[in-house]
């Protein structure tokens, strides 16, 4: 007999940062300062008596838009088998086809995506990775949240000497500055400081125009550096295709777009040597592992953005090059934490995602609702 879903609830939690942070976007006038973090959960519960757990995210704004959305288009899945995820993935996506198939419409759809592989990953008592066939069982992972544009240069090396020392392999800068010289600087001084053998990469965010970001990327060359992530505007596949064509430092983006077919889009243009996508914006694990397969096929890597909890199963799945970005920020939302060691970040051996909320989570919740 097939299992039947019959319930679910919903919950907004605002996450606070103990220090706000600032990227280029912040620099340039674009953005003020992050200071908080908007999480989407849902949790899925079956007539089995098993329960999945799934999220999704907001950054600055929207986290209002994502919990009203997704208390909407809810009660369709009431009923419903959790084994059918894609069927149910596209009943939710026609249910507010109205406001589109990406944006905050398949962001909602995220949380409840997540939460049924998590469901059925729990319900074969096997971690997401092995449900979905992992390639490994621990994946390269980087440091991006020890060096944002708003720490000092000092702070970054300190943060950088104590995220390898922990176990985690690579170390990601913030660069996009109005001032390329201060760019090149900060660059040559963590080289310096790391040494030749530690993978750098640098992160612009969409900041630079098409000739600033060849200009500077040829200057980086010097650093022989992972990867330069988001040069160009986040839309923009022929600049980064070009760039792609003209540098021999790999380009990676991605992140912040909100679907496979805008993905799609960048990979069948030879956009990027990195594939950036993140699940919880492109509508879940369903559309991820659609850019996974295409990324595959194009002989592309893979280096999921955020939420490392998440998409340290999805990495572990994939049969190329693929790193997770290592970003504490979530770990106060769960009883659990994963394990670095030598480089890599261990698949962990729990069912589903192997995630648990924390007392502390409830502490943070502002909205809630169940069905």
């Amino acid at each position: 007999m097939p299992d039947r879903i019959s319930g679910l609830s919903l919950s907004l939690v605002r996450l606070p940062l103990a220090t706000p942070v600032s990227d280029a976007k912040v620099l340039t006038g674009r953005q003020k300062p992050l200071t908080e973090v908007a999480i989407l959960f849902a949790r899925v519960h079956s007539e089995g008596g098993r329960e999945g757990l799934g999220f999704s995210y907001a950054k600055r704004a929207g986290g209002p838009g994502l919990f009203a959305h997704a208390k909407e288009i809810a009660p369709n899945l009431l009923g419903e088998d959790p084994s059918d995820i894609a069927r149910l993935w596209d009943k939710l996506a026609w249910a507010g086809a109205s406001v589109g198939r990406s944006g905050l419409a398949t962001q909602a759809i995220a949380a409840f995506d997540v939460a049924l592989w998590d469901l059925k990953a729990r319900r074969a008592d096997l971690p997401l990775a092995k449900l979905l066939g992992a390639h490994r069982d621990a994946v390269s992972c980087y440091n991006t949240s020890g060096g944002f544009l708003s720490a000092p240069l000092e702070e970054i090396l300190k943060n950088a000497d104590a995220a390898l020392e922990s176990g985690i392999g690579g170390i990601k800068i913030k660069v996009g500055q109005p001032d390329a010289k201060a760019d090149l600087e900060r660059v040559a001084v963590v080289r310096a400081h790391l040494g030749d053998e530690v993978p750098l990469m640098v992160d612009a965010n969409q900041q630079w125009d098409r000739p600033t970001a060849l200009r500077l990327g040829r200057k980086l060359e010097q650093f022989e550096l992972t990867w330069i992530e988001e040069p160009l505007d986040a839309y923009d596949a022929a600049g980064h295709a070009a760039l792609a064509a003209a540098l021999d430092t790999p380009i990676a983006t991605g992140e912040m777009l909100t679907s496979a077919a805008e993905h799609w889009n960048l990979i069948r243009q030879g956009a990027s040597d990195f594939v950036q996508p993140d699940a919880p914006r492109v509508g879940g694990i369903t559309p991820f592992l659609r850019i996974m397969a295409l990324a595959d096929h194009n002989g592309l890597s893979l280096a999921p953005h955020f939420a490392m909890e998440l998409h340290l199963h999805l990495a572990a799945a994939y049969p190329g090059t693929t790193w997770v970005e290592h970003f504490d920020w979530l770990e106060p939302l769960f009883e659990e934490r994963l394990e670095v060691r030598d480089g890599r970040m261990l698949v962990p051996g729990r069912p589903g995602l192997g995630l648990s909320l924390s007392e502390q989570a409830a502490a943070w919740t502002t909205e809630q609702v169940s069905f």
